[in-house]
């Protein structure tokens, strides 16, 4: 089993690091001239599974470049354009949508904090609307907890509204932005150390979930070290068991086939690298609390029920079809008789009457 792309991610280089270090230095002149723009989610119940979306246990920072980034969130949804910061408070879920200029291409600078570590990176529009990381670097972070707590102050002061709102907003940004420019400068990168692991195995997991020889086993002999200690690891930085990692996202995807697709249980389960369709049954309903064939059911009558209700809702009527507004009551009632016949109706009946 080969490694993806994503799974030999790049460093960063020199240029990379220059164009970085340049990027911060903007960023902090235009925080200091109250030009930066800063966007920040609500928070809402932590760690929730959503779909289409995703969430990390720690705060993460995006800084547009080019092009426009649509975030969504369980309570909002916003865009984010050039020369502007946003900051998704911890376990909050988002999903992103990704949008080029005419003239330049999607491009964003995502950090992000695990332990002892941070990330830098640059994100590209790897496919339509899609963004992925271009390069990215690993920062020894002995003193991750002041960026936790900045970040954690940012989040928390943006949606108060104290008398020096402001001026504490701006404070706490020029600080974490000259704390990431000190660490491009300075730090050094790990991109080999554990947490890169960490990151590895996912991306190895979300490109290869079909294949059906993926397992631990697998992916700790292509990261080189023992299946036990990645096990370990995986489950520290991101409290979850490797394994289930595995199986949770092989069910994501059984779920958008389910959803998109005319494709049988069986074809679903082989399709999402699942050996044995009634395994794949059993670990559906584990995940979700009712089988593949009571999920796609649920999505038949759900269809239906849509069918039968009206497509647009007007003010003074309901429009049932695509194109054709239900008629009135008025309208609905049947058509009156010619004159000519109503003559003969009541002549007919005069006529039996008077006998």
């Amino acid at each position: 089993m080969e490694a993806p792309g994503l799974f030999s991610a790049k460093r960063l280089s020199n240029h990379n690091r220059g164009e970085m270090r340049e990027i911060f230095d903007r960023a902090i002149r235009l925080a200091d001239k109250d030009q930066m723009r800063l966007r920040v989610p609500h928070e809402v119940k932590h760690v929730q599974k959503l779909q289409g979306m995703h969430y990390h246990y720690r705060p993460e920072l995006f800084l547009q470049l080019q092009g426009r980034t649509d975030f969504q969130f369980p309570r909002e949804a916003f865009s984010l354009d050039p020369d502007e910061l946003c900051v998704i408070p911890a376990g909050v879920p988002l999903g992103e949508i990704a949008h080029a200029e005419e003239t330049r291409p999607f491009r964003n600078l995502v950090a992000g904090f695990y332990n002892n570590t941070l990330s830098i990176h640059f994100a590209y529009e790897a496919r339509p609307h899609h963004p992925d990381i271009e390069v990215i670097e690993f920062f020894d972070a002995p003193d991750l907890d002041v960026f936790l707590t900045l970040s954690n102050s940012v989040a928390q002061t943006f949606h108060t509204q104290g008398p020096a709102r402001a001026a504490v907003l701006k404070g706490l940004l020029m600080t974490i932005l000259g704390l990431f420019r000190n660490i491009v400068e300075t730090g050094a990168g790990q991109l080999n150390s554990d947490i890169g692991k960490v990151f590895r195995a996912k991306c190895l997991v979300r490109e290869q979930f079909a294949n059906p020889e993926l397992s631990v086993q697998h992916i700790a002999e292509l990261l080189g070290c023992s299946a036990d200690y990645l096990s370990h690891l995986f489950h520290v930085e991101t409290k979850e068991r490797l394994t289930h990692y595995i199986q949770r996202i092989r069910i994501e995807g059984a779920i958008l086939a389910l959803e998109t697709t005319s494709l049988n249980i069986s074809e679903i389960a082989y399709a999402g690298g699942f050996a044995d369709p009634a395994y794949f049954t059993r670990t559906f309903k584990q995940h979700k609390g009712f089988t593949p064939h009571e999920y796609r059911a649920q999505l038949d009558a759900h269809r239906a029920k849509a069918e039968s209700q009206p497509k647009t809702v007007f003010f003074d009527r309901m429009d049932f079809t695509h194109g054709q507004p239900r008629r009135s009551a008025e309208a609905e009632k049947p058509a009156a008789a010619p004159r000519t016949a109503v003559a003969l109706s009541r002549s007919g009946v005069i006529a039996r009457h008077k006998r």
